[in-house]
């Protein structure tokens, strides 16, 4: 088994590693070196890791003087799809937090990376289930709604979206209670885009477009991996998680463009694109969420491409009408270390898909939703929130997974928002 320690520098490398050399090695033993004054020593850091996780390493230990960001940008780094747990951290008084995270980090990490054929709808919220009750057995309970048992409930968009396929869409709902009284109000309410996989229906991918798209359950995986963490750290409040489930595919029974959907709230919606099929399901999540009456409502999602085009795979995108919420947010996504910056979201962004047939339709019939998509699908999102949508944040998750490898990230999933998840539901 290889193995090796690592540690930090501020300087230089000796000359003949080469110029500005970020790791230096010496037995076994390799050298991080960081300028004094690097102001973006994390990524620093996680560049000099993708290096050292193409030695092929089986298992590294850190040590000397590491902060706890420091350790856990390289473990981000570090960490790939074939190798995990392989990182003896530096600090012992930090060491219970970054297990901590890290346990959340690999179920985000493996739940986004599964096969579509692993992980079904039912399977999503099953496993999803099973993680969060075991990190706090007593305090966990869960329902499902399968099937045309979401017809019964109203829940029309999730059925309409996931009926095409012989594996049924799932409303999952889990209540977090540590209170022990079965009416204490609920602090916070999550909502996930499960699409477990997405050929785009109708609307149809190319091959090229479909082959990540075991990826679009990445809201479902984010939102469960914050609210996991949370518990870990110490969540001694009411939150519930709604996580919807369905497979996009087409068949003799899956649904159509034209087709018209009357949601719960009496808002009707017109499909002229069977790949906006995310917003469709995250608006029966959103008005589940809003029947808590939690003042704090957090959904996730890979959602459009165009906030990718905007932000790239660095960022994620934020969207809220409660503007105070969204300062609030980005607060703690930069004090977690995540990146996320806010893109336009105003009332009249609902109007921005008209219908001649419907309230809206789901999207305009222009690829990729046309001019200002990511913002055009949050405000389709906004019609199914409580009034003036206060409390409210949209997560487009551009930075939740990366196609390939390259000079910062692994292959995959990032989880790259769990922290910012979390520590809304503790502050908040």
């Amino acid at each position: 088994m290889s193995r090796l320690s690592i540690q930090l520098s501020t300087s230089p490398a000796s000359a003949h590693w080469g110029k500005n050399a970020l790791v230096s090695f010496d037995n076994e033993s390799a050298t991080i070196h960081l300028l004094s004054d690097d102001a973006h020593q994390y990524r620093t850091i996680r560049r000099a890791a993708r290096i050292l996780d193409g030695l092929n390493l089986d298992f590294v230990t850190l040590c000397g003087k590491w902060h706890i960001e420091q350790q856990w940008a390289f473990a981000c780094s570090f960490t790939n799809t074939k190798k995990q747990h392989h990182i003896q951290w530096a600090d012992d008084e930090h060491s219970n937090e970054l297990i901590q995270r890290y346990q959340a980090l690999v179920f985000t990490r493996n739940q986004t990376n599964a096969t579509p054929e692993d992980l079904s709808p039912e399977k999503l919220a099953n496993s999803s289930t099973e993680w969060l009750t075991s990190l706090s057995p007593s305090h966990v309970s869960a329902k499902q709604w399968t099937g045309e048992e979401l017809v019964e409930q109203q829940w029309f968009g999730l059925y309409n979206v996931g009926r095409g396929s012989v594996r049924p869409p799932v409303m999952l709902e889990v209540d977090y209670n540590p209170t022990g009284d079965p009416l204490a109000p609920v602090s916070a309410a999550l909502v996930g885009k499960g699409i477990t996989f997405d050929s785009g229906g109708y609307s149809i991918k190319s091959s090229e477009g479909m082959l990540h798209m075991k990826c679009d359950m990445g809201g479902a995986a984010m939102v469960t991996g914050g609210l996991g963490l949370a518990i870990m750290q110490g969540l001694n409040k009411r939150v519930k998680l709604y996580l919807c489930c369905a497979e996009n595919l087409i068949s003799g029974h899956a649904y159509k463009l034209g087709d018209v959907i009357t949601y719960k709230n009496g808002t009707t919606v017109e499909i002229v694109n069977t790949d906006a099929e995310g917003r469709l399901v995250l608006a029966d999540g959103l008005m589940a969420a809003c029947e808590t009456q939690a003042p704090l409502i957090i959904d996730a999602a890979t959602l459009t491409g165009a906030a990718s085009a905007a932000l790239g795979r660095d960022y994620n995108a934020f969207f809220a009408l409660d503007k105070n919420l969204m300062q609030r947010m980005l607060g703690y996504a930069s004090e977690e270390n995540e990146l996320a910056w806010p893109l336009p979201l105003e009332t009249w962004h609902q109007e921005k898909c008209p219908s001649n047939y419907a309230d809206t339709a789901n999207s305009r019939a222009q690829k990729g939703g046309g001019a200002g998509g990511a913002s055009n699908a949050a405000g389709f999102l906004s019609r199914f929130v409580r009034e003036g949508a206060q409390g409210w944040l949209h997560m487009d998750l551009a930075a939740a997974f990366n196609d390939s490898a390259d000079a910062y990230s692994p292959a995959g999933a990032s989880a790259m928002g769990i922290r910012t998840i979390a520590r809304a539901l503790l502050e908040e």
